[in-house]
């Protein structure tokens, strides 16, 4: 892959290691009620979800990084199928939860998958 293809995925993993630690660590905390828009109340009940759904993100961050430093062919391989599932999810959390997340996951996801399809 292209360095820049690279930096890329690097950055989605990032994303998603941080979604991870969101909702698996901080999932109460003022600081991930404001990125999910969540209430005290809310959070406090839901916390074991989040961490299970942090759990989830954790592993598309551990694919992504595993495309990233592979090599080809299966750094290529493993990029693209971690870059679809990460667009498809976020297509699903967009229609099921809040639209931002098309912006926040989908479109990034897309745009990596286009460089690394662009630089194999």
């Amino acid at each position: 892959m292209s360095t820049l293809a690279t930096v890329a995925v690097l950055a989605l993993a990032a994303l998603h290691a941080y979604i991870l630690v969101l909702e698996m660590f901080l999932w109460t905390t003022p600081r991930a009620r404001a990125a999910f828009g969540t209430s005290a109340e809310f959070a406090a009940g839901t916390k074991a979800l989040a961490a299970n759904q942090g759990l989830y993100n954790g592993f598309l961050a551990a694919g992504l990084l595993w495309g990233a430093v592979a090599s080809d062919p299966v750094g290529f391989e493993v990029s693209v199928f971690f870059l679809v599932c990460v667009a498809v999810a976020g297509v699903y959390g967009a229609a099921t939860a809040s639209r931002k997340i098309l912006f926040v996951q989908t479109v990034p996801a897309l745009v990596a998958l286009a460089l690394v399809l662009l630089a194999h």
